[in-house]
């Protein structure tokens, strides 16, 4: 079983930026695939970034390339580097764990989640 609990969120101004972490607690954590994922009240759960174990391989949504960094350390945090923050960036961010190599962006493959953390753009 893996353990997450994410930090960072807050509210920003547009334009600012944010690094977001997830600490994971449990199992061997360097065997695992990491997302974040992001959702608002009344919607879906949407993907936002993903990294491999090893860290060499990093998948981001359209709307968030260029803008947000996905990294990870060998003691057991990922993080989400924010950049350039848009009122529409506002969301409950949501860091996931897979046990599997393979980068993917559905939800439904990833096992473990945390609470979240709150992310606030005001204009």
């Amino acid at each position: 079983q893996v353990q997450l609990v994410e930090s960072g969120g807050r509210l920003v101004q547009a334009g600012g930026s944010l690094r977001l972490s997830c600490a994971a607690s449990g199992r061997t954590f360097t065997r695992y695939t990491m997302g974040w994922f992001r959702q608002a009240p009344g919607k879906e759960r949407e993907f936002v970034a993903a990294i491999s174990w090893s860290g060499g391989v990093t998948s981001y949504t359209d709307s968030v390339k260029g803008r947000f960094t996905i990294s990870r350390d060998n003691k057991n945090t990922v993080y989400l580097q924010m950049n350039s923050l848009k009122p529409d960036d506002t969301d409950v961010y949501y860091c996931e764990a897979r046990v599997s190599a393979a980068v993917t962006t559905a939800k439904h493959d990833y096992n473990h989640w945390g609470q979240g953390t709150q992310v606030t753009v005001s204009t």
